[in-house]
């Protein structure tokens, strides 16, 4: 029997990772966040699933049209990402192939994120709910053409029974804990990717560690 606390929060265990039409044609769209802090988000979610072995599968809307290709740090930072072409179905949960991708990981906690937001966000979160997945939209790596239509969506996919969460939070969750060997990299992904300031940290972390082993680089003179 699972805890209360299980049943909760997000066991990394039971996790896939959808990454649906980050487009590169898409991202001219975007108006409710900056596209250079979704580029870094989306990068982040891709990291964080190849450093816990999480099933990533993604998807793009007619890429070989105006809404452009993936952007290409998806597949670099998660090489083992499944990639399921559709046949112009809008809603990536109309192509067969995808839903079959996701069934195949056996299992039933989704972490979705999409471009544009009401649309390839909101369609497959809404099916993969009504098909008994519990969902966690990654509200920050996802984009939308007007904060109105995201405002919107959220109420809608709440509705619906959908989490919405943002990267820091859910790559937080996953990650449980900072006792682990590979806490570093956790810590870099932050820091290069959503919050610069914990570079800063970092850095005048290992300073003091610096002047604790090796002493103090700057000696004053002594006060009379």
């Amino acid at each position: 029997m699972s805890t209360p606390q299980e049943q909760v929060m997000i066991n990394p265990k039971d996790v896939t990772m959808l990454l649906i039409d980050h487009q590169s044609g898409l991202f001219n769209l975007v108006q409710d966040i900056p596209v250079a802090d979704l580029r870094r988000n989306v990068s982040a979610l891709a990291k964080v699933a190849t450093l816990l072995k999480l099933p990533v599968i993604t998807t793009a809307s007619v890429p070989d049209g105006p809404n452009g290709p993936l952007i290409p740090e998806i597949h670099n930072y998660a090489p083992h990402a499944r990639y399921v072409a559709r046949q112009g179905q809008i809603n990536a949960w109309d192509m067969p192939a995808f839903v079959q991708a996701i069934e195949e990981t056996g299992r039933k906690t989704l972490v979705i994120a999409a471009t544009l937001t009401s649309v390839c966000l909101a369609f497959p979160t809404i099916c993969a709910l009504a098909a008994g997945y519990k969902v966690y939209a990654v509200v920050d790596a996802c984009g939308n053409w007007s904060k109105m239509a995201t405002d919107l969506t959220l109420a809608r996919i709440t509705q619906a029974g959908a989490v919405p969460i943002d990267t820091l939070a859910v790559i937080s969750e996953m990650q449980q804990t900072w006792n682990r060997p590979d806490a570093l990299e956790y810590a870099n992904i932050f820091a290069d990717h959503m919050m610069p300031g914990y570079r800063l940290l970092m850095e005048s972390y290992d300073k003091a560690q610096s002047v604790a082993v090796h002493g103090r680089e700057t000696v004053l003179d002594a006060q009379g």
